[in-house]
């Protein structure tokens, strides 16, 4: 699953995706739900963050208007949030996407996205805890001087 989260279009791809979108919205002021996912799938595969959310924000849009589609956004949207490190979202979207049918990729995709969030909790209770001791190293220090 890394190796697939870690897969990033090539620009050509997103930039023929790009100037198509850019082409309708121009023409017609109006983009096909065609376009706008392909469009977002290449977004959410972009090596840039910023891509990245702009991909999750049409998925999201796409996925109130057209019911149809509904599956693929939510595995796109899934897939978008688990590559910016947004696990809580992509769980969301693993369960929500579980709950219309089992897929053996989606179920690897929430148990990725699982591993990962155990891993940044683990980090961040592990600065917490340096924090809190350094803290209490300056205190201590700082009671020490001032009893001098």
């Amino acid at each position: 699953m890394e190796e697939l989260l870690n897969e990033i279009v090539p620009q050509e791809e997103l930039e023929k995706f790009e100037k198509k979108y850019a082409h309708e919205l121009e023409l017609d002021g109006e983009v096909t739900i065609e376009t706008k996912f392909e469009y977002a799938m290449c977004l959410v595969r972009s090596r840039y963050t910023n891509d990245i959310r702009k991909g999750i924000m049409i998925l999201e849009d796409l996925s109130r208007i057209h019911a149809e589609g509904r599956r693929d956004y939510i595995y796109y949207l899934a897939f978008g949030n688990a590559r910016i490190k947004n696990y809580s979202e992509g769980l969301k979207y693993c369960r929500a996407f579980l709950e219309i049918e089992s897929n053996e990729q989606v179920r690897s995709l929430e148990e990725y996205i699982k591993k990962q969030n155990d891993k940044e909790m683990a980090k961040g209770m592990a600065v917490a805890g340096g924090a809190a001791l350094v803290l209490g190293g300056i205190l201590g220090l700082g009671i020490a001087l001032a009893k001098k």
